[in-house]
């Protein structure tokens, strides 16, 4: 079973590496991280490095496709062309199709959540409305048919499992969560916008500005904007056939 899970420069490591913890202990597991092209791709960190494994070229069927989100990049990677065009390819015969975070804004940029109901990160909801998708903030799990939308960043292991038990089964599933020891206990009950007092929010917020950097506010909204009339140049193509 090949999985081909998409990197790109900026996009928030554990998105990612979480899922991919669970992923690789799946039976005839293919590991694939893909971008255009092998190499270093550097994280929204600007320190944690991971590497590019396969080109676009050389991953045209993946049996499943995830796609992670970004603090400081994902409309720049929504209004890449290239990783569109390649979305749009492979979703047409994958058997599963993911994404955590707000990697579901990239997916709907690619037209792929059209109509469809979908989660991510809480500060990326709006986005997947404007984009045509249907966001739903109050499950971490969302599933479309073969799509499969989860919440921020840590939700991305929650995916992972449940994935393994509709593929493997229950047994699989619950014995990799032993494997990876996964038993949250946190520390403080604050992980949920509904969980969360004014004052975390409004710190939350304020660590999160701390982490973009002007340049970073810059060539998000060009993206933005280039995402945005390119969803309404589909939307009107939709209406006049």
């Amino acid at each position: 079973m090949q999985i081909a899970i998409v990197l790109y420069p900026g996009m928030t490591a554990l998105d990612v590496v979480g899922p991919y913890e669970v992923l690789r202990a799946m039976k005839g597991a293919e590991i694939r991280f893909v971008w255009h092209e092998v190499g270093p791709i550097v994280t929204d960190s600007g320190v944690l490095v991971l590497g590019a494994t396969h080109s676009f070229a050389d991953t045209l069927t993946p049996d499943i496709v995830l796609v992670g989100g970004s603090a400081t990049d994902t409309m720049t990677a929504a209004a890449d062309a290239r990783l569109l065009d390649w979305l749009r390819g492979v979703h047409r015969t994958t058997t599963w199709t993911l994404s955590v975070c707000s990697g579901s804004a990239i997916l709907a940029a690619a037209g792929i959540l059209d109509g469809r109901p979908a989660t991510s990160h809480w500060a990326a909801l709006p986005i997947l409305r404007t984009f045509g998708a249907k966001p739903v903030g109050s499950q971490r799990i969302v599933q479309d048919g073969k799509i499969v939308t989860a919440a921020g960043v840590s939700a991305g292991i929650d995916l992972a499992l449940w994935l393994v038990g509709e593929i493997e089964g229950q047994a699989r599933a619950e014995a990799i969560q032993l494997l990876i020891e996964y038993d949250p206990q946190p520390p403080f009950d604050s992980g949920h916008l509904s969980k969360a007092s004014p004052k975390t929010k409004a710190l939350a917020a304020k660590v999160a500005a701390g982490m973009v950097t002007p340049s970073d506010v810059g060539g998000e909204a060009v993206a933005t904007a280039k995402v945005a009339w390119d969803g309404a140049l589909r939307k009107i193509g939709r209406l006049r056939s």
